[in-house]
């Protein structure tokens, strides 16, 4: 709604939920791996162990309630039912239903209606999230993380402002920016704007053009940034290398989410 990328992903079982959609075993491996590793040993092990209770289960599940913990019946009369290698497919699929979709459905049904409210229908939200698949949403969300940054559509979206695009430091700029990696790019994107990974339409779907401004502060100064206003402040460095220099200094990770001013 706003072209601003919240830098978090949803989980495919949130997104199954929102769609109205099963939750299988196969959904939850990313989701939580421990109960998934779980639920394949039970549906994997020999029937003649099983059948022995040698798992020592039955129809319940604990969880964890205002700091302590209470036994759930997966089903009616479920302490009463031992699992054996007949039940034991129901068992896992009644376990994984309450854990990721009845234990969190009051939750998933607030999000759902404050998504319908920004839809402006509450018939839609399902219909929205069934059309979806997961990587579309996150792309929406998280942007555009696994696709290279064009340089040219960069320096296509930026103004300058007491520099000129033929001037040497601006020329210089864009020149050590191609040779940059991709993960430097995005560093240096982040320190620039505070986004880290573009909408999908690129720099034509941030909220404004990106500016190179340039800064009265000495050379031996690193350049700085005003990120809400998406402004990069460059000193006039005398040299390339001079330039390539600072700029390595502000793509390193550790910097580069560090520097700037807000």
């Amino acid at each position: 709604m706003h072209k601003i990328q919240i830098g978090g992903v949803f989980d495919r079982v949130f997104l199954l939920q929102l769609a109205g959609r099963h939750v299988s075993v196969e959904d939850i491996k990313d989701a939580d791996p421990c109960i998934y590793n779980s639920c394949k040993q039970i549906l994997e092990m020999d029937p003649k162990f099983v059948d022995s209770d040698g798992l020592g289960l039955t129809f319940v599940t604990e969880v964890e309630e205002l700091g302590s913990m209470k036994v759930v019946e997966l089903c009616s009369g479920g302490k009463g039912i031992v699992v054996n290698s007949k039940n034991r497919k129901e068992y896992v699929r009644l376990l994984v239903h309450q854990r990721f979709v009845t234990s969190i459905k009051k939750q998933v049904s607030s999000f759902a209606k404050g998504f319908a409210d920004i839809l402006r229908d509450d018939n839609c939200g399902t219909t929205f999230f069934e059309s979806l698949e997961l990587e579309d949403l996150d792309s929406m969300l998280h942007g555009s993380g696994s696709q290279e940054i064009s340089v040219e559509d960069w320096k296509a979206h930026t103004e300058y402002d007491g520099y000129q695009k033929s001037d040497p430091q601006i020329i210089w700029f864009w020149k050590i920016v191609r040779q940059l990696n991709a993960e430097q790019k995005r560093t240096l994107l982040f320190f620039w704007t505070s986004i880290k990974y573009l909408p999908v339409e690129g720099f034509r779907g941030l909220s404004s053009k990106l500016f190179i401004y340039k800064s009265m502060e000495p050379q031996d100064r690193l350049p700085s940034s005003h990120t809400c206003f998406h402004q990069l402040c460059i000193p006039h460095y005398s040299t390339k290398a001079m330039m390539k220099d600072r700029l390595r200094v502000i793509t390193q990770e550790h910097v580069g989410c560090s520097f700037g001013t807000w």
